[in-house]
């Protein structure tokens, strides 16, 4: 059985959060992807949120259009960070953060913008610490994902749980809400991961903290141009695993 959860404290009513797409060399799609997710979010009536450009070290004309579009949106900031990387850009971003709720997307829009909804209402109404999306869940919905992928992101969850003992079913779908509270305690024991196993890393301390995680089914489609090694991905994945195993025995979980 999960640890019983340990919940922080947040007033019901905030709506105050910020969604990060980390983004590398993406001139192509990232003014089409950025103004979908403005419009979503005004459409919805939100007004305490930014959308922050998280540029990893892009050598295309991904800075000049960042910069562009936070001049001209109040509510899109520009962020450059100096090396490649995913959780680098997600750990620089949230560290400077002074929203309620951090979160991030993929910048393809993989996820449906509709589940910013309910992984902001969970976190308003204070029922859980995270929100992660699920493509394993009943109720998911997967469209255009190779087979290939299909059975690795399988294989390594499975491994997840049976390695590492933890109960979430999808470790690196891009699309993670959580409160800032919970990332700032995370960040003080420790996330070592800078790359793609920074996900997992997150969410396996979490649990350790005893952290409430709901993971929510999504409608996801496959970006086909994704920039991802599956097999060197994996080697880092293997390796990170094995990091977090030997730091398991010597972990402690403390309540806030």
């Amino acid at each position: 059985m999960p640890p019983k959860p340990i919940l922080l404290t947040m007033p019901s009513h905030s709506k105050s959060f910020q969604i990060v797409l980390p983004v590398y060399n993406e001139e192509c799609t990232l003014e089409t992807s950025v103004l979908n997710l403005l419009r979503f979010l005004k459409e919805n009536n939100y007004h305490r949120f930014s959308i922050l450009i998280a540029d990893n070290a892009s050598t295309d004309k991904t800075a000049a259009m960042g910069k562009m579009l936070s001049k001209r949106h109040m509510h899109i900031s520009y962020l450059h960070i100096d090396r490649k990387g995913v959780g680098i850009a997600l750990k620089s971003a949230w560290k400077l953060s002074r929203y309620d709720i951090v979160g991030y997307m993929d910048v393809d829009m993989s996820t449906d913008l509709k589940h910013i909804k309910q992984a902001l209402s969970i976190l308003d109404e204070d029922k859980a610490d995270i929100v992660i999306g699920s493509r394993l869940l009943p109720g998911s919905n997967i469209k255009n994902r190779l087979f290939i992928r299909e059975i690795a992101s399988r294989a390594y969850n499975l491994l997840l749980k049976y390695y590492l003992g933890v109960h979430f079913s999808d470790a690196v779908c891009g699309f993670k809400f959580l409160k800032k509270k919970a990332f700032d305690h995370l960040m003080k024991k420790g996330i070592d991961d800078n790359e793609w196993f920074f996900d997992t890393e997150l969410l396996v301390k979490a649990e350790w903290n005893q952290f409430k995680i709901i993971e929510i089914p999504v409608h996801w489609v496959d970006d086909r141009g994704t920039q991802v090694n599956l097999a060197e991905t994996t080697v880092k994945y293997l390796k990170g695993m094995r990091h977090l195993r030997k730091q398991k025995n010597e972990f402690q979980a403390t309540k806030f």
